[in-house]
């Protein structure tokens, strides 16, 4: 029977805590037995498998990042709505890099229609829609934004930029301006 409080809420929250110590990488059922000193065999009433953790690991970051987005990005447009999202996608990963990790685990396609994933791409389109983009360069600019936030993010965390001026602060805030402008002035086809 497995421990009274034991619920697979607070599992899923233990374990990203686990993931944002440890790393995304090292979180297993078995890893988090050992944090709640109990049996792995007591937490598969709760968690079906190590993979299954990660799913709901992934499922609680994309919530919790889409949910900071929102925020972020209310009552603004254009250039301020874009820094506000860019800033939450990088804050999130500092404060919490293994939940950012998890946010990168592909899910199936059941959990991914269920997860805060559309959240993301709606925040980005309508972000999108004060630079007057359209259909395919919609769905371009998404792909742009997210690969330079999640590049840029990435190789800060792992210390890519941390040997060399100018401040990496200073560098997000150029590649900002320069999307700003490239979004301003979207090449046509």
């Amino acid at each position: 029977m497995a421990r009274v409080g034991l619920t697979t809420e607070r599992l899923t929250r233990a374990g990203a805590e686990l993931a944002d110590e440890a790393g995304f990488d090292q979180v297993t059922v078995s890893a988090l037995a050992r944090r709640f000193d109990v049996k792995v065999a007591s937490l598969y009433s709760h968690v079906k498998s190590s993979g299954d953790l990660k799913t709901r690991i992934a499922l609680l970051a994309l919530e919790e990042l889409a949910d900071r987005a929102a925020d972020a990005v209310a009552g603004r447009a254009g250039k301020d709505a874009l820094t506000a999202l860019a800033d939450v996608y990088r804050d999130y990963a500092r404060e919490h890099p293994g939940r950012y990790a998890a946010t990168q685990l592909r899910l199936d396609p059941q959990a991914a229609a269920a997860s805060a994933g559309g959240r993301h791409a709606q925040m980005t389109r309508a972000i999108l829609r004060g630079y007057d983009l359209t259909e395919p360069d919609q769905t371009h600019a998404v792909r742009l934004l997210g690969s330079v936030f999640h590049g840029y993010v990435s190789l800060e965390l792992g210390g890519g930029f941390s040997h060399s001026a100018p401040d990496t602060q200073e560098t997000w805030s150029r590649i900002l301006d320069a999307l700003d402008a490239l979004l301003r002035n979207w090449p046509p086809a």
